[in-house]
């Protein structure tokens, strides 16, 4: 039986992969700002369900919400980083305040929940961590370059953990959903800074004024995205990246093919800079 620790359970993902764990006969434990939303939404699972108040921004709550996890359920075999938020502006129209205020959330809480439940996995020598990210943590775009940036910084996180972890047992995923017909769109979850500067109209202004209108009329179905979260934990073999959705699929592939075109556009530069005794990668290549 797997025991789950899903942060961010309150709605969205979070809400859906914990029903389905808990509908397969797994261990959940649910953590939320309010979790008797959780306990409300997920009725007659008994003790198989625990839901744990947790701040993500509280380090001192994060290692808490893990104590009470291994003292009811005695492992932790799954670690759901699922809790976070958007921001919806400009690079330049967002405000000190809320880049910091969604670094703390998306980046700094992921860290904090990831720090109180390694020495339990690392004890087990044993488990598998799932990082939320998104489309945006593989290719940013205009009106969401802060979330976007929040994204990378778990990309890189999660690439790095992939290694530390691997000989000790704890495979790490990150997940990128691409868009999904949760409630990520709502101003529950996007923020949209108040100063708008004329200049953008045409970039970030178009994306804010679009996206009300793409509000639940998204192509991703949550509930087969959170079985995919279930498919990624039981992998015997899981990817260290996954994408959701066929427009994640294809902007991927599409940043792929840019990146391709303009690095060959650009070689000669690149290897201009090596001193003169490195032999450059295209002259190892012609000498074969």
């Amino acid at each position: 039986m797997t025991t789950w620790f899903i942060t961010g359970a309150a709605r969205g993902f979070g809400l859906e992969i914990a029903r389905q764990a808990l509908e397969r006969g797994d261990h959940v434990v649910a953590t939320a700002r309010t979790p008797e939303i959780v306990q409300d939404a997920l009725p007659g699972h008994g003790d198989r369900l625990l839901t744990v108040a947790l701040d993500v921004t509280d380090e001192e709550q994060a290692r808490t919400a893990v104590s009470s996890a291994v003292n009811a359920f005695g492992s932790l075999d799954v670690l759901v980083n699922n809790a976070g938020r958007g921001l919806l502006a400009a690079v330049e129209e967002s405000s000190d305040a809320e880049v910091r205020s969604i670094y703390d959330i998306n980046v700094f809480g992921l860290l904090n929940v990831t720090r109180a439940v390694l020495p339990v996995m690392r004890a087990q020598r044993s488990g598998r961590i799932l990082n939320v990210s998104s489309l945006g943590g593989f290719s940013s775009s205009a009106g969401f370059g802060i979330y976007c940036s929040t994204k990378f910084a778990v990309e890189g996180i999660s690439e790095a953990l992939h290694d530390e972890l691997a000989d000790l047992g704890i495979a790490v995923t990150v997940v990128e959903p691409g868009y999904f017909r949760t409630d990520f769109l709502d101003d529950r979850s996007l923020r949209t800074e108040g100063t708008v500067i004329d200049d953008y109209a045409s970039t970030a202004g178009a994306v804010r004024e679009a996206v009300p209108g793409l509000n639940h009329t998204q192509p991703g179905d949550p509930v087969k995205g959170a079985a995919a979260f279930l498919t990624l934990a039981d992998a015997e073999n899981p990817p260290l990246r996954a994408q959701l959705g066929s427009d994640c699929l294809e902007e991927l592939e599409a940043k792929i093919a840019r990146l391709r075109t303009e690095s060959a556009a650009w070689r000669d530069l690149a290897v201009s800079t090596d001193h003169d005794d490195v032999l450059a990668p295209r002259s190892r290549d012609e000498g074969r």
